[in-house]
């Protein structure tokens, strides 16, 4: 299973370890950014599962990019928890109209935050904690590691598996090539973008056997996407 994307923006180092090290410790890939600008940036090239925002990070305020996210079609939805110092009753009103989907406030206990972690993926994202993903006729078993379109097995090989796996769970999402890289192969993996293109091909002459209908679109010049039906 590719694991669920957390992008912690917080300043605060300490805290930064002691969220990191939870959060890997429950399976969860994360990445950690210190600069409210700098995660605005980085939220237009990747867009992880969920995102935990402090409400006073430097140079673009928490509460500012959680504004600016909202007003984009593409992360308008992105599950987000707001971290602060700011207890008040009306502090909290802000933070959750300007779109934020839960709130906490600062000092709080580790398991509190994981709870409210693993509790705001299964409302707003099942599917990256679904063990079986379905988009049309294509059924994908993450603990088997099988895949069915039309009720029959459909063989692929690792690599084609985390790509279809990774695309079933934003259905009618176009992803560039640089996006796909990062995501089914590792950030830290350098390989050329083209090597994209061809696990594309393999995948899509797997799952598209016969005269089943195209279910990959190619945009030129952007990316792919699995059609949602």
């Amino acid at each position: 299973m590719i694991a669920p994307k957390i992008m912690v923006v917080e300043d605060d180092e300490p805290l930064c370890v002691l969220l990191r090290y939870n959060l890997e410790a429950e399976g969860y890939q994360v990445e950690v950014i210190s600069r409210g600008d700098e995660a605005d940036l980085r939220l237009q090239e990747s867009i992880p599962d969920l995102l935990v925002l402090d409400w006073m990070v430097p140079a673009v305020s928490g509460i500012e990019l959680c504004r600016r996210l909202r007003m984009r079609p593409e992360t308008e939805r992105l599950p987000i928890i707001m971290l602060t110092a700011r207890g008040e009753e009306t502090d909290r009103v802000r933070g959750l109209s300007t779109g934020a989907d839960d709130y906490l406030v600062k000092p709080f206990s580790t398991p509190e935050f994981i709870a409210r972690v693993r509790a705001l993926l299964r409302r707003a994202k099942p599917e990256v904690l679904s063990t079986v993903l379905k988009v049309g006729d294509i059924v994908l078993d993450r603990e088997s590691h099988r895949v069915f379109r039309s009720k029959q097995e459909v063989r692929l090989g690792p690599t084609e598996f985390r790509l279809l796996e990774f695309m079933m769970q934003h259905p009618g999402r176009v992803f560039s090539r640089s996006q796909l890289l990062d995501n089914v192969w590792g950030e830290t993996i350098y390989i050329d973008e083209r090597t994209v293109d061809v696990h594309v091909g393999r995948l899509r002459k797997a799952v598209n056997q016969g005269r089943l209908p195209d279910v990959i679109r190619t945009i030129r010049g952007a990316g792919y996407a699995i059609r949602e039906s």
